[in-house]
């Protein structure tokens, strides 16, 4: 009786800490395991790869999992160029293209399908995925190789392709379809692959509306200056980009009817004064540079006789100074040869000037400022090894993409008593025509190929009150 009791009392002691334990324990979803990033195999493609003597007008490849497709038309890459792209079609774990043309006898095909596949799951691409084929007994197997270098920067734009024709005349790049394309890769570097023994036209260019053709001076376009003969000792090429300087066009609201696009029940305002903007920072002029003024209108009307310069607080009339329109009509510039760390004043006459709308100054204005000191400048030197003195250099030194300095190389060194304190990048301009600036290449006609501009590796800082002196290895 006693063990009985015993065994009873050892079950519900369990029990109690089985009901307890399960109370107090944390409840842990099970986990989905590791994120999938693997893209999808090909397990077999029908004609298989490297088929030789193809007549079907069908391929059909399978994967090892369900598959997607996106971008198609972006992405897939028939070379030789076909009239019409073929149509692809995908279910499940297959992709099936139906080609729409007919073939060319003894020629090899290669669909290059970019990251257009992808696994259905994740969205992983089968990244550098090429399928090729040939009508005839054997597959060409001649490569064609080269980069692609904007002429006016020395960088490069992965945007652009890279195409290929067989007829000489200039027109082709106009009204031929290439036969063969390429991309860029992040390198700027472009790569043919299964060319026949041929002769070649090859050219670069920006096909933002999906063409393939030259079109306008503003795309970017390059060009061999010589035809290329793929023979399997073909060296790579080297193409350089350009497109045409953008002219501006300034508009002008003189006659237009202020009240054309007003919303209605608008309350009208009439603002007449002449309104402008200077380029001073900080109310501190750069002693290198000249004083501008920016207007929102372009200028009707401007009488330099009626803006003068002053300095110090007792208005002493300053030297030689010259008050001059730009060709936009919208600045003033003001050149002198400015004192440093010296108080400067203008004044304008009410009617100085008027812009396009009739805005004039509602009374005389004074503008008062002062000028920097030299210890806020840095003097600058640079030297520079291996410079080719004979192509004409002409040294950038750039923010960005705003060119700071730009100044003629006749020989290996520059200086600079007082430059503006920051950081800088370098670009070497070789100047054909010794005119200071890039000029474009042009095509048709000329075959005229554009001047090239070399970035430097190395970067330069110009600190204030400082002898920055830098060797340059080109």
């Amino acid at each position: 009786m006693k063990r009985i009791v015993l065994f009873f009392l050892a079950i519900i002691l369990v029990a109690k800490f089985v009901v307890l334990s399960s109370g107090c324990a944390n409840i842990i979803p099970p986990q989905g395991g590791p994120r999938d990033t693997i893209p999808p195999v090909l397990l077999k493609a029908t004609p298989g790869d490297s088929t030789r003597n193809f007549s079907g007008n069908k391929i059909t490849f399978t994967f090892d999992e369900f598959v997607d497709i996106q971008g198609i038309q972006e992405n897939l890459n028939v070379s030789p160029s076909p009239r019409n792209n073929p149509a692809v079609e995908y279910k499940l774990n297959t992709v099936t293209v139906r080609l729409k043309d007919s073939l060319e006898s003894n020629t090899t095909y290669s669909l290059d399908f970019g990251n257009a596949i992808k696994d259905f799951t994740e969205g992983n691409p089968v990244k550098g995925f090429t399928y090729t084929f040939s009508t005839g007994r054997y597959i060409d197997s001649l490569e064609l190789t080269g980069k692609v270098i904007l002429a006016e920067t020395g960088k490069i734009d992965t945007t652009l392709i890279v195409i290929l024709h067989t007829l000489a005349n200039d027109s082709a790049v106009v009204k031929e379809k290439p036969r063969y394309i390429s991309k860029l890769d992040r390198n700027g570097n472009f790569n043919f692959k299964s060319l026949p023994a041929k002769t070649f036209y090859i050219y670069a260019l920006k096909d933002d509306g999906g063409t393939r053709r030259y079109f306008s001076d503003k795309q970017l376009f390059a060009f061999a200056d010589s035809a290329v003969v793929v023979d399997g000792k073909t060296k790579p090429v080297t193409l350089y980009a350009w497109a045409g300087k953008q002219t501006t066009q300034q508009t002008s609201s003189s006659g237009a009817n202020p009240g054309a696009n007003r919303p209605k029940g608008a309350v009208i305002t009439t603002d007449n004064r002449l309104k402008y903007q200077t380029n001073l920072s900080g109310n501190q002029q750069d002693l290198l540079g000249n004083f501008i003024m920016t207007f929102e209108q372009p200028l009707r009307s401007f009488d330099s006789t009626k803006i003068r310069l002053y300095t110090d607080t007792t208005f002493t009339p300053a030297g030689a100074y010259y008050f001059q329109k730009d060709t936009t009509g919208k600045k003033i510039l003001l050149t002198h040869e400015w004192k440093e760390n010296t108080t400067y004043n203008i004044i304008l006459d009410k009617d100085f000037a008027d812009d396009s709308a009739g805005k004039k100054l509602l009374k005389t204005d004074t503008l008062t400022f002062n000028t920097k000191k030299q210890a806020d400048y840095g003097s600058l030197q640079l030297q520079f090894r291996n410079l080719d003195t004979a192509r004409h250099p002409v040294l950038y030194i750039m923010t960005g993409e705003v060119i700071i300095k730009s100044a003629p190389l006749t020989s290996a060194g520059f200086s600079q008593t007082l430059f503006l304190p920051g950081d800088y990048e370098l670009r070497i301009l070789y100047d054909d025509n010794q005119n200071v600036v890039w000029d474009p290449g042009k095509f048709f006609g000329k075959k005229k190929q554009p001047e090239l501009v070399k970035p430097v590796d190395r970067k330069i800082t110009v600190k204030p009150n400082w002898q920055n002196e830098f060797e340059i290895q080109l």
